[in-house]
């Protein structure tokens, strides 16, 4: 867990939190065990030692249980050093057996238990943790094999094999506990990613209102206005050219109430597809702001599921040439002839500065990254970036749909 990613942290945190809730429930069920097979097939010598031994861990369990309950966040990150105990008090009974009773079975049945240990490991979701479990859970059990393995007259092949499998079983689970710590990794990462859109579209939000505003009180209002006094003029001298100009205010404002609802709701996109809608709106934003522009379609679709995205986006793009590109052209180039399908759009205008696009991102304005990050969550790709020959040249690539 790294301090500069708080959101990496506290997933990981609380999933590890789980990981050693079900540690407990498993010592739990390890403890029983030790019980059961201490008292149901007692050792011949030593049951007492033995007994001590599992009141002992049993009283330990208890405490740890305890203690996890009310330590919070350093409980978490300490709790894999109980595994050690687990280990320690499993090898101590199974030599107490073995060397004091080697003619019983209950050795043999607690050896099982060492099998136990790297699932207990597991659930820290640290590899490396229960890569340190794992080395010493086997190295512990094969050493108490050889010590009693005389006494117990297992064979070398039988020893060596069943290490081996608990080698396996260690390697298997410090795999898991890999695959579960990138799981954890990738649901934070995901939920990081969610709460920046979140914010991102808020702010995207706010700003599309401020631009309504702006473009309803710097178009059609300063028009309506006029028209008002225009009507004052006309009623109070009757005057004709007053007739006339309050005529050609009301068509103006009218004209740009159209455009400023075209662009919440692009009514011909839907009518006519999106290569008529770019057509419409390239159309209007470059009457507007004084350039030419001029749309090649090339066999897009008529009518596909990334026709929104890509009109948004061209949206973005064409507004961004007018405000700040002081363009005399517009090419858009919409080509849908492979895969991925294509939009390019060029103007000749001053070209994007190096490093501009972080310096407004800096600066709060997030329209452009926005919209990447909405084509980048359907797959595809935004660049922007300076022509070779002047100006600035975007290209979105999105999949084509199946």
């Amino acid at each position: 867990m790294t301090r500069a990613d708080p959101q990496l942290q506290a997933t990981v945190l609380e999933h590890a939190r789980r990981g050693v809730q079900l540690q407990i429930v498993l010592r739990a069920l390890l403890l029983l065990f030790f019980a059961a097979t201490v008292f149901a097939v007692p050792p011949g010598r030593g049951l007492l030692a033995c007994a001590i031994v599992v009141a002992a861990y049993a009283v330990w369990v208890v405490a740890f249980t305890v203690w996890f309950r009310g330590g919070g966040t350093t409980a978490v990150r300490f709790a894999w050093l109980a595994l050690f105990v687990d280990l320690a008090v499993l090898t101590t009974l199974a030599l107490l057996t073995d060397l004091l009773a080697p003619e019983s079975w209950t050795g043999s049945v607690l050896a099982a238990a060492f099998g136990l240990i790297p699932v207990l490991a597991a659930t820290q979701l640290a590899p490396g943790v229960c890569a340190a479990v794992v080395g010493p859970t086997v190295l512990l059990s094969f050493v108490a094999g050889v010590i009693t393995q005389e006494a117990n007259a297992e064979p070398w092949s039988s020893l060596l094999l069943r290490h081996v499998l608990l080698a396996g079983v260690g390697a298997g689970c410090v795999g898991l506990s890999r695959i579960q710590r990138s799981r954890v990794t990738t649901i934070a990462g995901l939920l990081r990613d969610r709460a920046r859109l979140v914010d991102e579209l808020s702010d995207l939000e706010t700003r599309e209102r401020r631009d309504l505003a702006e473009s309803l009180h710097d178009g059609a209002l300063q028009y309506v206005l006029a028209a008002r006094q225009d009507a004052e003029d006309a009623r109070d001298t009757g005057d004709p050219a007053a007739f006339d100009r309050l005529d050609e205010a009301l068509a103006t404002s009218s004209k740009l109430l159209r455009s400023t609802v075209s662009q919440l709701h692009p009514a011909v996109l839907e009518r006519a597809g999106l290569a008529a809608a770019l057509q419409d709106l390239a159309t209007t934003t470059g009457s507007r702001a004084g350039f030419t522009a001029n749309v090649e379609v090339r066999d897009w679709p008529e009518r596909s599921p990334v026709d929104a995205l890509v009109y948004r986006t061209a949206r973005e793009l064409i507004t961004n040439v007018a405000k700040h590109a002081r363009a005399s052209t517009l090419d858009v180039v919409l080509d849908g002839t492979g895969d991925p399908l294509r939009l390019t759009v060029t103007d000749g205008g001053v070209g994007i500065p190096d490093g501009a696009a972080d310096h407004s991102l800096a600066e709060g304005h997030i329209g452009l990254p926005s919209h990447a990050v909405r084509v980048e969550a359907a797959g595809g790709r935004l660049t922007v970036q300076r022509g070779p020959a002047g100006g600035t040249v975007a290209i979105l690539e999105v999949p084509r749909p199946a």
